[in-house]
C-alpha cells in the first residue's frame, strides 16, 4: 500500500465531520483535469509519501479529535489491500469515507459488505457510455454502472459527483447521467479547476470550465431527477 499523501484535517471532505484525508497513490484513469497528477501513474509507480506505521502512529494520537478519516486517491480500490487497510483504521474507532471513480465494482462491493466504508463518494466523469472515448479505452461503461447500482441499493450514506469540465461535461450529458441515478440521495455537482491538473495542454484552445450561471443550468437538469443536487 503506497501512501502518497495526508491531509491532516479537513472540513469539508466528510461531510458533517472534521476528517483527515489519506491519498492513496496510482490511479486507472487519466483525466486531463486531475489535480493530483503526482498519483495519477500506475499503482507501484508513484512513490510513497508516508509509511503506513507513521499513518496509523498518527491517526492513534488522533483519536478524540479527528471525527473520520477519508480515504482518496489516485484510485485506492486498485489496490487488493485495501479491505485490511479499511479495517485496521476502523478498529481505530474511526468513521471511513471512500472517494472512488467506481472502476471496480467488485472492490466496492466488498468493502460495503464487509462494512469497511460508512460514507462512499463515487465520482461520474461524463454519460458512462464515453468513458471509453473520453478517458481511456479500459474504462467500461458497464463497470461505472454496476457501482452506480451498488451505491443506489446499499444501506450505507453516499454521494455522487461530477467535475464539470468541457468536453466531458454539457446540460445534455449531465441530464443523462442524473437520469442514470435517479433517485439517488445526492449529487453534487463542482466547477473544475485549471490550475495544476495532469494534461494542461488539453485545455489549450478550449473553454472548459463554466461560469456560475452556467453552472447553475447544469444544476437545473440535474435537480428534478435525484433526491438532492448541489453546487460546491
Amino acid at each position: 500500500m503506497r501512501i502518497g499523501g495526508l491531509q491532516k484535517q479537513s472540513f469539508i471532505d466528510y461531510p458533517g465531520k472534521m476528517s483527515c484525508v489519506v491519498f492513496l497513490s496510482g490511479c486507472n484513469f487519466a483525466c486531463p483535469y486531475c489535480h493530483n497528477p503526482e498519483l495519477a501513474g500506475k499503482p507501484g509507480s508513484c512513490g510513497e509519501a508516508l509509511p503506513p506505521g507513521e499513518l496509523f502512529r498518527f491517526l492513534d494520537e488522533r483519536r478524540g479529535f479527528l471525527e473520520g478519516v477519508v480515504v482518496s486517491g489516485g484510485e485506492p480500490t486498485l489496490h487488493e489491500e485495501l479491505p485490511p487497510f479499511l479495517s485496521r483504521i476502523k478498529a481505530l474507532g474511526y468513521p471511513v469515507k471512500l472517494d472512488t471513480n467506481g472502476s471496480r465494482p467488485e472492490m466496492l462491493a466488498r468493502v460495503i459488505r464487509e462494512g469497511l466504508v460508512d460514507y462512499v463518494a463515487m465520482d461520474l466523469k461524463t454519460d458512462p457510455e464515453r468513458y471509453p472515448e473520453c478517458l481511456c479505452e479500459q474504462a467500461r461503461g458497464a463497470d461505472i454502472r454496476r457501482s452506480m447500482r451498488l451505491l443506489l441499493e446499499s444501506a450505507i450514506d453516499y454521494e455522487f459527483r461530477t467535475t464539470c469540465a468541457r468536453p466531458f461535461i454539457s446540460p445534455e450529458i449531465v441530464e443523462r447521467i442524473a437520469r442514470c441515478i435517479r433517485g439517488c440521495r445526492r449529487y453534487a455537482l463542482q466547477p473544475v479547476r485549471l490550475g495544476r491538473v495532469l494534461r494542461p495542454g488539453f485545455f489549450e484552445g478550449l473553454d472548459a470550465a463554466f461560469s456560475p450561471e452556467e453552472m447553475r443550468h447544469l444544476h437545473a437538469s440535474a435537480a428534478p431527477w435525484v433526491r438532492e443536487c448541489v453546487l460546491r
